[in-house]
């Protein structure tokens, strides 16, 4: 019996995994037991004959077939194993051990080939794979378990002949792959300067690295950005402290990854060229006076050439160098890395640099060493003196600058018609910035102005370090030196860095930072009693600094090429400090200490409004690449705290400057960002269960994770055309109009439609399930040929005709209209100048046929609680919601009504359908549903979210919108909720001339997620 029973299992486990069309009718008939007696009916209609048919084949002829999914249908004997015990089987209920219930077979009609061949597909696949597996004990395995011995293992005579051979080849292939392999991989192997010098320098091939990223690495967060390894906030909790850091003290930043482009030729031919990019109705011009004699930095907007106020490209910094005795002029753009390329490839083209550049190597072409091969450089080997041919090594060299191109080699485009040539200075100049009014302390201290050398030194130096001492033998660079050092010295005598003249610039050579640090940590602090000249002190808060003091060698690529290699290591300057003769004293190197060349310039803090002026002033210091740690270590060491993108976004923020490139929705950075953002949100949302996540759907909120510009500024521009609002003509109406006001069914998002018989059930249904609440009805706009994915919707129309009011005279006209007050109530105030003009009819009709597609941007208090956030809406309040106001003064706001879901039963009809699918096959369940989505409407639904792309987003909600918020926190600086955004110009003239002029400019903000509105006064700061 038991060898029956074995024979049983086995046939049992070979039809584990057979075809899914067999079935089985039950019969009440017992089988006869299987020992071949009887007739060959009885046999055909035992189960065990049914169970070995199929495994006997042609000798059958049947094939079986089984029904998946009934209840009722037993599976022979591979069902039956689970219930198995030793001695024999378990029977069903009402039958004794070893006796099954007996089936009668019926022959299939037809056979479904793509059934078939699915249900033998695993286990062609499970062949296929064991055959192509390749163990390192193959040989071994080839052998029958009972031949097999421990010893051959590493004995290849105890094999048989005709495995010897196989099992040499594989032992020499393990042994091959062994030694090509490091053979250390311990720590101490791994932490060795040389292996770990080559390591770092592989790993900055991809993404560039900057001077200073190790340092940020073991203390910030890191994200990989714009092509750079860069630190988005500390990993302590120090938001506070940082912003206490901007307000009082110093924060540092470092600011190499902007992107550094210089322009060389006359300046008739630059400024003629650059002035098509630019325009003097936005402001600053590269031709400003100031600017183009080098003592200020500017900083604008660039355009496609001639095409301003449409098409803009981005934001950029720029700086001339003083006049020299050469014709040429240099001129330094800095940009952001998402701006690079686009900036690029406009210079190109208005200065006719059509010359083919030097080709950039690929970053796995990248050459860091020079004159070693290949297998001098695998990372865990030790490094030999000499390689075969008796030659020296050139050991590993770190990585300076950019490492995904060659560094001997300069990037350049040349121009055969101006003479203007291009040059790319991308990480060949770092940046470091100080916030706070405390900068200029913590640059004085840690800076020192370098020692002039007399005749007599500096004779001894060879080679590269003579550049000073060639320097000090001219007069006028001696007394233009002097200069600077004298104008570094009265920076303690100043309060603030606000003080200085927004950009000034000074130019300066000083000593080894490294040699004049602190032991510990210390704050650096003014010290009033160290002030003697104070009639300087005056000239320079109201002056600046002179275009001559400007002057750095910096400029020349010779000088900082020099700089950078001639620079003492570390380990040499240790070695020094090991022999003085009283340990802790200070190095004193004399000629032989480096003269590196900066500029420092003054970076001005808020500007705009009357509400904080100058807060978040500080200094920009320009380095040669190269020193970037030698200067981080000392201000750090100053008091300086370091703070990372996030911080930096946040300065701006209470700056209320829009931060590129979020808040520049008309340039292509800004659209590419957009873009990439919405999409990390929605898997971010995605990734949550529907309980757990907001239904933005309820919330009446169409684009939670972006902003429809384009869509807004178009509906407004068809309510203009279309005439069905019309704008108050002077100040003297004090009242809103009838006509200008949103009834309850005008300006609902997505408007009430009447109810069909067939819709009846749906809606009682809907209204039970809403209870209480009142509920918006949304009209549900999902044709097929409207629908589109949110993460991947075509934005190509969106990136065409939206533009940014930058013309400073609009602005400063419309910011007198709009009467922006401060936050929590304080005096208002008005703009008074020439330009100043009556809000009359014709004026506003004037600006608005002249700009219909333009977004303004505008800062937004709130009146009371709350705090928004990124998206949130910017509504037009109604004459209810004033009176509410007027009424109550402490009311946070009217509540938007809680929408339907129209797409709820489509999920319901989506789930089920999924259910049925899986239930009746799901072997092929799951590719038909990929290949067929379920949705009626022929796209994937995300439960929460708007699946069609925003239609009527200016009425989609009980008050009109006019904008959305871009930037929004809880403001440190005013104690109260304040945020950054953009509104249409045509919704803001509708919303301002409506108003009465006590409560103009008075408007409502709601989070994506929140019904609930919160009433905020507009502020235009110019």
């Amino acid at each position: 019996m038991s060898g029956v029973n074995r024979k049983e299992k086995k046939f049992a486990k070979l039809m584990r995994n057979q075809p899914s069309n067999i079935t089985f009718s039950s019969s009440s008939d017992p089988g006869a037991g299987r020992s071949g007696m009887g007739s060959s009916e009885s046999q055909t209609d035992s189960p065990h004959y049914s169970c070995f048919t199929h495994h006997q084949g042609v000798n059958g002829g049947h094939v079986q077939q089984q029904q998946v999914g009934s209840s009722h249908q037993p599976s022979c004997y591979g069902d039956r194993q689970r219930g198995s015990h030793r001695g024999g089987f378990r029977g069903q209920r009402g039958s004794s051990r070893g006796n099954y219930r007996s089936y009668v077979q019926e022959i299939p009609k037809i056979i479904t080939a793509t059934n078939f061949a699915q249900a033998r597909a695993a286990e062609i696949n499970a062949m296929l794979k064991a055959v192509a597996h390749k163990s390192s004990s193959q040989f071994l395995q080839s052998l029958p378990p009972a031949m097999r011995r421990r010893a051959m293992s590493h004995n290849i005579k105890r094999l048989p002949r005709r495995l010897r051979e196989i099992a040499k080849k594989e032992v020499e292939k393990i042994a091959q792959l062994k030694k090509e392999q490091s053979k250390s991989k311990s720590r101490k192997a791994r932490r060795r300067h040389g292996n770990l010098l080559m390591e770092f320098n592989r790993r900055q091939r991809k993404n560039i690295w900057l001077e200073t990223h190790i340092w940020h690495a073991k203390r910030f967060h890191m994200v990989k950005k714009w092509g750079y390894c860069l630190g988005n906030k500390p990993t302590t909790k120090s938001y506070r402290a940082c912003y206490r850091a901007m307000s009082k003290q110093c924060l540092l930043q470092d600011l190499s990854y902007s992107c550094c482009l210089e322009l060389s030729g006359t300046e008739d031919n630059l400024l003629k060229t650059l002035g098509r990019l630019s325009s003097r109705d936005a402001g600053t011009t590269f031709a400003s006076v100031a600017c183009l004699s080098g003592k200020r930095q500017g900083s604008l907007v660039l355009y496609k050439a001639d095409q301003y106020p449409t098409k803009p490209l981005g934001p950029v910094t720029f700086l001339w160098r003083p006049k020299t005795p050469s014709e040429n002029r240099q001129l330094w753009i800095w940009a952001h890395p998402a701006l690079k390329m686009d900036l690029l490839t406009e210079l190109q083209l208005v200065c006719q640099c059509l010359d083919v550049p030097v080709p950039e190597p690929a970053p796995s072409e990248c050459k860091t060493i020079t004159h070693v091969t290949a297998n001098q450089t695998v990372p865990g080997l030790k490094r030999k003196l000499q390689d075969n041919a008796g030659e020296e090594v050139i050991p590993e060299k770190k990585i300076i600058g950019d490492g995904t191109r060659d560094p001997l080699q300069t990037v350049t485009w040349t121009s055969l018609t101006s003479g203007i040539v291009i040059e790319d200075l991308t990480m060949e100049i770092l940046r470091y910035r100080l916030i706070g009014p405390l900068s200029h302390c913590v640059m004085f201290e840690a800076l020192q102005a370098a020692a002039i050398l007399k005749n007599s030194e500096g004779r001894e130096e060879s080679g590269l370090r003579c550049w000073w001492s060639e320097y000090c033998k001219r007069p006028e660079n001696m007394t233009l030196h002097n200069g600077q050092e004298g104008v570094l010295l009265l920076l303690p005598g100043i309060a603030s860095p606000a003080e200085i003249p927004a950009g000034t610039v000074l130019g300066l050579t000083v000593g080894d930072p490294r040699l004049n640090m602190p032991k510990d940590r210390t704050t650096a602090m003014p010290d009033p009693t160290q002030v003697k000249d104070l009639e300087k002190i005056r000239e320079l808060c109201l002056n600046g600094v002179g275009a001559e003091f400007a002057q750095s060698e910096i400029w020349d690529r010779n000088v900082r090429n020099i700089v950078t290699e001639t620079k003492l290591t570390e380990q040499e300057l240790n070695q020094m400090r090991s022999k003085l003769l009283v340990p802790g004293s200070r190095l004193d190197l004399g000629p032989q200490e480096s003269k590196v060349p900066i500029l420092l310039v003054q970076q001005p803090g808020k500007m705009a409004g009357q509400e904080h002026t100058g807060w978040g002033s500080g200094w920009d210091i320009l380095i040669p690449k190269g020193w970037g740690m030698a200067f981080w270590i000392p201000l750090i060491y100053r008091g300086a705290r370091a703070g990372g993108l996030q911080e930096g976004a946040k300065h701006t923020q209470y700056k209320g400057l829009p931060h590129f490139p979020d808040d520049f929705p008309d340039c292509p950075a800004g659209i590419q960002h957009s873009m990439e953002t919405e999409k990390e949100l929605i898997g971010k949302y995605k990734k949550y269960p529907p309980a757990k996540r907001p239904n933005y759907i309820h919330h009446g909120t169409m684009t939670p994770f972006r902003c429809p510009w384009q869509q807004l500024v178009e509906d407004w521009k068809t309510q203009n055309q279309d005439g069905s609002f019309k704008l108050a003509g002077s100040d003297q109406e004090q009242g809103l109009r009838p006509e200008m006001q949103v009834s309850s069914r005008e300006y609902v998002g997505v408007h009430e439609k009447e109810i069909s018989s067939e819709e009846k059930p749906l809606k009682l249904e809907e209204e039970m399930e809403e209870e209480s609440e009142s509920v918006t009805t949304l009209e549900p706009n999902i044709g097929c040929e409207n629908l589109q994915n949110p993460s991947t919707g075509d934005r190509c129309s969106e990136s065409g005709h939206v533009s940014i009011l930058r013309s400073r005279k609009l602005l400063k006209q419309i910011s007198t209209w709009c009467r922006p007050t401060s936050s929590k109530g304080q005096q208002t105030r008005r703009y008074v100048g020439s330009a100043q003009v009556q809000m009359t009819a014709d004026a506003v009709k004037a600006i608005i046929c002249s700009h219909p597609r333009f977004l303004v941007w505008v800062r937004l208090s709130l009146l009371k609680k709350g705090s928004p956030v990124t998206n949130a809406t910017i509504c037009i309040p109604s004459e209810e919601d004033l009176h509410l106001l007027a009424s109550e003064p402490n009311c946070p706001g009217p509540q938007e009504p809680k929408h339907r879901d129209p797409f709820k039963h489509q999920f319901k009809a989506s789930k089920s359908q999924k259910k049925r699918a899986f239930s009746q096959d799901p072997e092929t369940a799951a590719g038909d549903l990929q290949r067929k989505p379920v949705a009626s409407c022929g796209k994937d639904l995300i439960r929460g979210l708007w699946p069609d792309r925003p239609q009527n987003v200016m009425s989609h909600c009980s008050r009109l919108t006019i904008g959305f918020v871009t930037q929004g926190d809880f403001s440190l600086t005013v104690g109260c909720g304040e945020a950054l955004g953009f509104v249409s110009l045509v919704g803001l003239l509708h919303m301002v001339s409506s108003q009465p002029a006590e409560r103009r400019g008075l408007a409502l903000v709601r989070c994506p997620a929140s019904l609930q509105y919160r009433f905020a006064k507009i502020d235009i700061e110019v």
